[in-house]
């Protein structure tokens, strides 16, 4: 055995010693007890060690369990996050950190959803419905919040939004009753004269977007859908044919 591990062996033997004595409330000395009660002290002294490791890895444990719970992130990720977090802790990152605490509990504490067009928000309406520059008769429906700031980035479309928190999906039990379907048919009544629908061509999307024009059309709304198709740039050699085809349904007169 190598100098360092005979050290560290008798370093731990040492520690065990002393948690031996310290636990006894007999006060009698090792060599005085039983052999059995000699192992059983041992043995809660080596547990109780095993804890103390265990308790001081605990956080950095939890901390990656918690950050892989995020969509896109695995464990590996979590990990590398976790990491890079615990090495600016010490230094002038603690404020970066403890900024990122606070902004979680922001979000947490005071994100609402708007009243009118249901998206997360601060103040209640959001920003982008109390605008009275935008077209109040104009609605493009999304699914996600994320969707309605990719829409918004862009700074093309200039009407409302209406957020509906999912799409239909029969096989995961998501029905019309879990959207915010029924808030959108009410925003009808202030003279909407054109509905956009800008779900995903997806399966749910699409079933999701079939479902509102079959509902808003009888109320005499016009009801329209995003174009699906070619991407700008793209090579039509590289396409699939369901692209292709979509491009060609939706093909526009020049």
């Amino acid at each position: 055995m190598a100098p360092d591990s005979r050290h560290r062996s008798s370093s731990i033997a040492a520690k065990i010693h002393c948690r031996e004595i310290a636990l006894d409330g007999s006060g009698l000395s090792p060599s005085r007890r039983s052999p059995l009660d000699r192992s059983a002290w041992r043995a809660v002294a080596l547990g109780s060690f095993s804890r103390i490791v265990v308790a001081v890895a605990d956080p950095i444990r939890r901390l990656v369990q918690e950050l892989s719970r995020l969509p896109g992130i695995g464990e590996k990720s979590a990990t590398r996050l976790a990491f890079h977090l615990i090495r600016g802790a010490n230094g002038a990152g603690r404020q970066q950190i403890q900024d990122l605490a606070q902004a979680l509990l922001d979000v947490t504490d005071k994100i609402r959803l708007c009243s009118v067009c249901c998206t997360m928000t601060e103040g209640d309406p959001c920003s982008t419905c109390a605008d009275p520059r935008r077209e109040p008769d104009l609605i493009c429906v999304v699914a996600t919040p994320s969707d309605l700031v990719a829409i918004d980035r862009g700074g093309h479309f200039r009407g409302k939004f209406h957020v509906l928190h999912g799409l239909l999906s029969p096989l995961e039990g998501i029905g019309p009753d879990d959207l915010r379907i029924a808030e959108l048919v009410r925003r009808l009544d202030t003279g909407v004269r054109e509905v956009i629908v800008a779900t995903s061509p997806s399966v749910d999307g699409e079933a999701t977007a079939m479902y509102i024009a079959r509902t808003i059309k009888p109320l005499g709304v016009q009801v329209s859908r995003i174009a699906t198709g070619l991407p700008v740039g793209g090579e039509l050699e590289y396409s699939d044919q369901a692209t292709i085809a979509r491009a060609l349904a939706g093909r526009a007169t020049m």
